[in-house]
């Protein structure tokens, strides 16, 4: 029975340490990506900035159609007692109204006019008591007049101003480029989550290494000790040798364990970077073989100078900077506005004779508007906005200097981590060579413990150089992609995600 109990508990501790090794997250560089994409603060922000820019857009795109509007007042009711000083009489007006008023007007996007359809009805009753003490103070005589009846104006009017900006192919052409920028912006959030992220994926993979090499270090040492251990109780060595391999193993125990403490502390960080719940058991998996791969430097300056999303944005930049140009120059402007205007009345008491002796309302007027003196007010102003456009174009070629010099120290430090990583492998091969040669000289008592100790540090600070030079050399790559969106691992284009379907919905 005993026995039985012993084999249930053994299978049941079986299941349960195959269900935690089961729910173990393994991540990819790729899936981290991903979860980072879905729920980074910065990515959602910056998305939520591109939707607001884009229903903007919509707005003013839904600006640019037909506006219907309808006034209405059902009933508007007056009465009142009015004195007239030059008859010396007293006037009592009693008013009744219902109106409404239909409007449908249609901005010009060509010619900033508009042009405007209205039509106004109108039914009125008026009541209007006088009281003539002219010819008999005494006893004045009372005259009431009576009208009831209905008025309907229809007129067809055009708006246009002169000599001036067109406001609103700008306000269209302003929120165009805003939601531009700020899709170029969730783009550049993109790139830079995923330098971030891939960073730290590859610190989670150096730690990883080294808790590794860590382990594989403590074994060495433990062989070592049991060597001289058995030398030691053989008389074959002296005490102290003992002692310092106890302190040698004692110490490999310790940087393992904080090699394993580093590794926990990383995955917290990166589990908060991509999203993932801090209660999640993650690992790492990537293949960080090395892949020579060749650079033209021309084609990443050229790729960079063209496609590079900053420049787009400090383009974007000038763009607003030459608009605010414009309308700074409007300033005290001279302009004018030209008013036209057609259209029919009609009155009757009757509804259906309203329109039996129309009246014809033609309209037409032009405004000018002439400024005099202003005390330098428009003239600083441009100066000001002058000053601004200038500076802009001073940040576009900047940013282009800047471009250059970054595709270049990148292109360098490939070129100079190619060689490093060659060093790196003949180094790592010669250390593990000389690790062995002298473990065979350890164990026939030619080399002393400390001795040992100093070639497996060697051997395991070589091999962390190989995976640093590895690593370093993968995340210039990827900076040489980001800084010229140009993929020469795969030798194609690299377009941001989902840049060219926001623009395009965006149209």
């Amino acid at each position: 029975m005993n026995k039985f109990k012993h084999i249930l508990i053994i299978t049941i501790a079986l299941v349960l340490t195959n269900m935690l090794v089961n729910a173990q997250m393994v991540l990819t560089l790729e899936d981290a990506m991903r979860f980072a994409q879905e729920n980074s603060p910065d990515i959602k922000q910056s998305r939520l900035s591109m939707e607001q820019n884009r229903e903007y857009l919509n707005a003013q795109l839904a600006m640019l159609k037909s506006k219907f509007s309808l006034n209405v007042t059902p009933i508007q009711y007056s009465n009142s007692e009015t004195y007239d000083e030059y008859y010396s009489q007293w006037y009592n007006s009693e008013r009744t109204v219902s109106n409404g008023g239909l409007t449908i007007a249609q901005p010009i996007k060509w010619t900033d006019g508009t042009l405007s359809l209205r039509n106004d009805f109108e039914y009125k009753s008026t009541s209007t008591e006088t009281f003539d003490n002219i010819t008999d103070p005494l006893n004045p005589t009372k005259t009431t007049n009576n009208y009831s009846g209905f008025d309907n104006n229809l007129y067809l009017s055009y708006n246009q101003p002169l000599f001036t900006y067109n406001k609103t192919k700008m306000n269209l052409k302003r929120q165009e480029l805003s939601l531009e920028n700020s899709t170029l912006a969730y783009s550049i959030q993109m790139l830079n989550i995923e330098r971030q992220v891939t960073q730290a994926f590859y610190s989670i993979y150096q730690k990883q290494m080294s808790v590794q090499i860590s382990e594989e270090e403590f074994k060495n040492q433990e062989i070592s000790l049991e060597i001289i251990r058995s030398k030691v109780e053989a008389g074959l060595s002296a005490k102290e040798e003992l002692l310092q391999g106890e302190l040698n193993y004692a110490t490999s125990k310790s940087n393992r364990d904080n090699a394993k403490v580093d590794l926990e502390n990383a995955k917290d960080q990166f589990k908060r970077l991509i999203g993932v719940s801090l209660y999640e058991e993650i690992e790492i998996t990537t293949d960080i073989q090395y892949v020579p791969v060749l650079v033209d430097l021309e084609k990443a300056i050229e790729n960079g100078l063209s496609q590079r999303l900053e420049l787009s944005q400090r383009q974007i930049d000038l763009n607003n900077a030459e608009f605010d140009l414009i309308e700074t120059k409007a300033t005290n402007e001279f302009r004018g506005d030209v008013d036209l205007s057609v259209g029919i009345m009609g009155n009757n008491e009757n509804f259906a004779n309203i329109y039996e002796n129309p009246t014809k309302s033609p309209q037409v007027g032009v405004t000018f508007s002439i400024p005099i003196f202003d005390w330098g007010e428009r003239k600083a102003r441009i100066r000001a906005a002058e000053l601004k456009m200038e500076s802009t174009e001073i940040d576009l070629k900047s940013q282009q200097d800047d471009i250059v010099i970054n595709i270049r120290q990148v292109y360098r430090s490939l070129q100079n981590l190619n060689t490093q990583i060659g060093i790196a492998e003949q180094n790592e091969k010669n250390a593990q060579l000389t690790y062995e040669i002298n473990l065979e000289r350890y164990k026939n008592g030619d080399l002393t413990s400390m001795d040992l100790d100093r070639f497996q540090n060697q051997l395991s600070q070589k091999k962390m150089d190989l995976a640093n030079a590895l690593i370093n050399y993968k995340l210039e790559l990827l900076n040489l992609k980001i800084q010229s969106l140009w993929d020469f691992e795969n030798d194609m284009s690299f377009v941001p995600r989902d840049l060219q379907n926001n623009i395009k919905s965006g149209e």
